[in-house]
């Protein structure tokens, strides 16, 4: 490893580092607020509330430094020791040509599946069963996650066999052609993921018919927006936590609410819920989200680029200069940049739901508004008391005790 692979290695470790600060952080403050409830929220969240949140917080974040601790430290052992030997395998197995870089990335992925699956087996069967959020069987579970191998294996190999065979045919315009067709496909999944992949996971039923529905037709119609229909989503089967959200493109768009949200949710919060996620809609948040997206891409495909076409990346690394090979190392390089951009790139998402708080706001009023923001963060077990710099790293939404204060002392 030459003195350039030290220092991508000494910024993976100095970003672990930041993280487990932060996380510290996060911890220490949500502690020391943990037996006052926020002046703001007194009436509505008890004393028991507001510990339980607490108690939930703190062990998710501690489980958040120990998950990021082995994931910088894995980064590092790939880049420094596993990625070689890896890669002398495959290549023992398999003659040079695409399919062995296909086969090295679909290797190094399934290997770094299976070293978290422990992780997130944890997550569902400690930690949220122990908040009692977990509705998950083991068989569900790892059913889950055995569709979610074969769907992105049915999406990556694809798609890397066109990268790298794009990568002989075009040496000097790849990048763009698959850039393009990575926006592409990432357009097309806003359709294809909630009509053909999400209901393999969840079952959707239509809204039955009743005040419910009656009121969120007729807020669609007054907000001049065309859906494929209304749906309710079974979460229950999986988790006790609530939310909705719209998807899709055109008329294509559909609006999803979880079972648990309409359980536990009046027709004003649910109603307000729902105008929010309009909001979006009106402002046009989610073409911005892919706009973003697509400056992220392009800038991180030219970086593939210049890894392809030197070879000096590889060689930070004392590792051949194979096109699987180099996109790997560069995906776990690329670690302390994309920890770093969180906070910019977070901070025009949290702009977008304060928008969307005021669509509602304007739409159906601020006090149903609040009454689901303190609903929905007292069933959820969110902090009322997050530390702001781990907040402006971390949140993509604004703590809720900020937006709530900029709902009171609007209009």
């Amino acid at each position: 490893m030459t003195s350039a692979g030290a220092l991508v290695c000494l910024a993976i470790m100095l970003s672990c580092g930041l993280g487990v600060y932060l996380r510290k952080r996060q911890i220490d403050n949500v502690s020391r607020h943990r037996e006052v409830v926020p002046p703001d929220f007194a009436g509505e969240v008890t004393i028991d509330d507001h510990r339980r949140a607490a108690d939930y917080t703190i062990a998710r974040t501690r489980f958040g430094i120990v998950e990021t601790t082995f994931d910088g430290l894995l980064s590092i052992a790939w880049l420094a020791i596993g990625l070689g030997p890896l890669y002398g395998l495959v290549a023992g197995l398999i003659e040079p040509g695409l399919t062995r870089s296909v086969v090295f990335v679909c290797l190094f992925t399934l290997i770094g599946h299976v070293l978290e699956l422990p992780f997130s087996f944890l997550n569902a069967f400690w930690l949220e069963e122990k908040f009692g959020f977990n509705r998950l069987s083991p068989k569900t579970f790892f059913l889950d996650e055995a569709k979610s191998l074969a769907l992105t294996a049915a999406i990556a190999v694809p798609a890397l066999y066109a990268m790298f065979g794009l990568l002989r045919a075009l040496p000097d315009s790849w990048w763009l052609v698959v850039w393009v067709g990575f926006m592409a496909l990432t357009l097309a999944m806003t359709v294809i993921y909630p009509t053909v992949i999400a209901p393999m996971f969840n079952t959707f039923t239509p809204m039955a018919e009743g005040d419910a529905k009656s009121r969120m037709e007729a807020l669609l119609k007054k907000c001049g927006f065309e859906s494929r229909g209304l749906y309710v989503m079974d979460a229950s089967t999986r988790s006790a936590h609530g939310n909705a959200y719209f998807s899709g493109f055109g008329k294509a768009k559909r609006i999803v609410f979880f079972d648990t949200l309409l359980e536990k949710h009046s027709l004003d919060e649910i109603e307000s819920i729902l105008a929010h996620e309009l909001g979006h809609f009106k402002y046009g948040h989610v073409r911005q989200m892919i706009l973003q997206a697509a400056v992220v891409a392009f800038l991180g495909f030219a970086v593939l680029y210049w890894a392809f076409s030197t070879g000096d990346f590889s060689a930070w690394f004392g590792l051949p200069n194979d096109p699987g090979l180099v996109l790997v190392a560069v995906m776990l390089a690329q670690e302390p940049v994309a920890h770093l951009l969180k906070p910019l790139l977070s901070s025009r998402s949290r702009k977008a739901e304060f928008e969307a708080d005021d669509f509602a706001r304007q739409i159906v009023g601020k006090e149903p508004m609040i009454s689901a923001l303190t609903r929905l963060t007292r069933d959820n077990l969110a902090s009322l008391t997050p530390d702001p710099l781990y907040a402006r790293f971390y949140f993509s939404h604004p703590p809720v005790p900020v937006r709530v204060a900029q709902l009171r002392s609007s209009g």
